[in-house]
This record gives structure tokens, sequence and C-alpha cells, in this order.
């Protein structure tokens, strides 16, 4: 049997058909032969994307943190009319959600607010004020909704062309696929950083911007910087503005996740970038989607309980896959850019990725939750099996900081036969670089737009 026969080849095929891939290439792929899809869930996790890299670096010999993402009262709630999962580790995302429920903040005042509110009306008027929160939904409630029906059919990742450029010259004489490649990475949380870090890793220069005036996310941006150089932009002041406008025009791909208008509004928008550029690209969809109802339903069957309270995956399998779709499509539009020119939109959808990761079929719960390996545990000495998939990178920045810091983080899945991957740097931190480009061998004809869409 050839690989693109073989039933484990169909998912990796069926994307790779989606962004336009010559399907002769595909025969090289070579899949791990004895790969564990149950990771503690009855979702093929293991098949979707290599994920959860965050919750085992460690710096200096030292694990980063408690291992929890969340903040203190984020997390699913019990309504009158069902539940809600809210998300606040962004401090205006916590006031706001304490602002509409007006309680202290903690989460037994936050319980006890919620338990006077219908689970579908907190969603919506915390959507309105720009909130993030969401009711729990099974996946027959999800597939009823607008949202769900509007996505019937939708790829989890689509490309299209949304102006003219010339043709891309490629130089051969490379070292990895994307030497020469400059990425501005606009983006935040998972999906998005996780995706320039994987350009970075095949050779692209990506310069990380963001702002001074957000709050950032440690645990998070350490791991996901590696391979990249950061740096920090006030877009509400004239000069700064101006310097993203420079380095826009000498961009290859611009990648954003921001709300829809977020950057529009500050002039980086869609029309604006490739007007400065032409030929540029632009764990709450868990509970929404059904995940949380039917993992839960799963592990009671597992653990003979009669009726299963909702569970939460347990990793952040959505962003981490949607991050490596978005570097999936952004190669497949390089590559339009060298076969027929133009500037294109990469999309990705949030909830198309989870429609993609149930279209993989369910373990049966035993396996899931019992007879599959779990997921290491969090620990120093390293788990043997977190240990085997470490390597070891080295603090970096324009200071030096002294001593300089050594991390260990799991290096990136994806091997290539002739070009390794680049593991060896992370500046461990945002704002460690100036925001320039590096200088490059030749110049780039066009520039492409990212981004993810919930």
């Amino acid at each position: 049997m050839t690989f693109l026969e073989s039933t484990k080849a169909e998912p990796a095929k069926q994307l790779w058909d989606a962004v336009g891939l010559p399907p002769e290439e595909l025969s090289h792929l070579r899949l791990s032969p004895n790969a564990d899809p149950a990771v503690d869930s009855s979702f093929r996790l293991g098949t979707a994307a290599q994920a959860k890299s965050e919750n085992w670096y460690t710096i200096n010999g030292s694990l980063a943190g408690s291992g929890s993402l969340w903040d203190d009262i984020a997390g699913l709630y019990r309504t009158k009319g069902g539940y809600v999962r809210i998300h606040t580790n962004f401090p205006h995302h916590r006031q706001g959600i304490l602002d509409i429920l007006q309680c202290e903040p903690n989460k037994d005042s936050v319980a006890e607010a919620l338990s006077s509110w219908d689970s579908i009306e907190f969603e919506t008027v915390a959507s309105a004020r720009g909130m993030c929160a969401t009711a729990l939904r099974s996946f027959e409630e999800w597939d009823e909704h607008p949202q769900a029906k509007a996505l019937r059919g939708v790829p989890p990742v689509s490309l299209s062309k949304i102006g003219d450029a010339p043709r891309r010259e490629i130089e051969r004489d490379v070292t990895r696929p994307l030497d020469g490649i400059r990425v501005l990475d606009f983006t935040r949380v998972l999906a998005g950083p996780v995706c320039g870090r994987t350009l970075a890793a095949h050779g692209a220069d990506v310069l990380w911007i963001t702002s001074p005036k957000l709050p950032s996310l440690p645990l998070i941006d350490v791991d996901t910087s590696r391979g990249k150089r950061t740096a920090q932009l006030d877009l509400t002041s004239d000069a700064d503005a101006e310097i993203l406008r420079s380095l826009v025009r000498e961009a290859d791909v611009f990648l954003q996740a921001y709300r829809p208008g977020g950057l529009e509004a500050k002039g980086f928008g869609v029309a604006e970038v490739t007007r400065e550029r032409p030929g540029i690209f632009d764990s709450l969809v868990q509970t929404a989607t059904g995940f949380n109802v039917a993992e839960g339903e799963a592990y009671a069957a597992h653990s003979q309980s009669q009726k299963g309270a909702p569970r939460p995956l347990p990793l952040q399998a959505l962003d981490h896959t949607a991050g490596y779709f978005l570097c999936l499509g952004i190669n497949a539009a390089l590559a339009r850019t060298v076969t027929e020119g133009g500037s294109w939109e990469v999309r990705v959808s949030l909830a198309a990725v989870g429609q993609w990761i149930r279209s993989l079929g369910r373990l049966p719960p035993q396996v899931g939750f019992g007879e599959g390996l779990p997921l290491p545990a969090r620990q120093i000495p390293l788990a043997p099996e977190i240990a085997a998939l470490s390597t070891t990178v080295q603090g970096c920045g324009e200071v030096e900081e002294k001593p300089r810091r050594t991390m260990t983080a799991i290096r990136h899945a994806a091997i290539l036969s002739y070009t390794p991957v680049r593991e060896g740097e992370a500046p461990m931190g945002l704002n460690k670089h100036a925001t320039r480009w590096l200088p490059r061998k030749f110049a780039q004809d066009s520039i492409r737009f990212a981004r993810t869409v919930l």
C-alpha cells in the first residue's frame, strides 16, 4: 500500500489538497510509525498536532510557573440555564467580566453571581462588550448554531487571492526552505505565535511585534518566542506607526490574529497593508462547539459514573493545531507567489479546526482515559518521554543577558531530510531586539497576509 492509499495519511492528504499543493509531493511525507493518538482524551489529539509544549520547558534547569495558563477566576461555571466558560487572563477581560457580574474578584463570588444568569444571555451580553465568554453546548446544539451551519464544508485553512503582484523570484542557494522570508508576527496567545515559531524554525526572519500597553503572558511567550526576534511598538504613537509601515514595505508575511477591525482601526488592515506592499498575506471554542460536553460523557463512561460533568480537553489542541494549519497555508501561499504571483490571504478558523478534529473520529473511553499512555507528569527531572523529545536553546537578544539563560524545550515535530530546523536560540521574552529587518541575500517581490479567525 502506498502512502497516499493508507488510512493514516487521509487527514494529511485532505489538508494538502485543500491548499492546492502538488499531490505527487505528498508521497515524500513519512508519519511516525507507532504514533499514539491517546492523550487523556476521547479525541485523537495526538493525531492532530504537537501541543502543550508550553507545559514542559525549563529555564536554567527549573520549570517556569505553576503550569496553569489560567487566571484565578477563569473557568467553567454553572448558571440557572446550563454552564458558561469565562476567560479572564488579560486584565481588561477580567475587569470586564467583573463589571458585568458586579461581584468580588474571587471564584465563589463569580459562581454565585453567574448562578442567576441564563448561559446564552450572559454569552450575548459578554460578547457585546468585547469580553471572552461562551455558553456550554453539546455537539448537537452546536451543529444547529448559525455559525456551525455556515462552516459546514469549510476547510480549516483556506487561501484566497486578494491582489496582483509579480511572481516571486527564488534563490536556489539556501540552507532552509524559508531563508530570506520576512515575517511580521502581530499575534498573541497561542495559535498565531505557534505559527510564527514554526516559520522561524524553517528559516524565516520572524519579528514578533507586541504593544507595551498590552499585558504579556510570560509562561506562553517564552516558549513561543523560540527562533524569533521580539520588539514592541505603540501604534497610538505616530512615530511607532511609521516604523511599522517601513517594516511592512519590506515584509513577506503579515501574520495577525487580532479581533476583526482591531488593526484596521490603526491603519493596518488588509487593504492598507497590501497598498503599502503589493503581494502581502493577511478555549472558548472547545466549550461553544461541544467538545467539553462530549469529553465529559466519555469520561463518565470510562469511570462508570451516571452523569459526566463537562470536561475540558487536556491541552489547547485547537489553538496549537490552528497554528500549524496557518503555517501550512502560508507555505502554500508562498508557493503560489512563485508559480503565479499575487497577494494572498490565508485564513484559519478555530471553529473549523474543531470540526476537523471531530472528523478524525473518537477513541473508546477505555482507551482514551485508561489504556492509552497519559500525558507525562510536569516534574524535575523531566519525565523520560519529555527529556527524549527536548532540545537545548540559548537565550538571545541585542543586549546580551549575563549570565546567559539556557532553556530546554520540546523540539519541533517536523523533520526535513536535507534542511534541519533551527532550534538554538530564543529571546525568552518580549522587546529584546530593535525594530529592523536582518539583511537578506536577495530581494523579494511580494508579501502574504495571514490571520486566524474565530
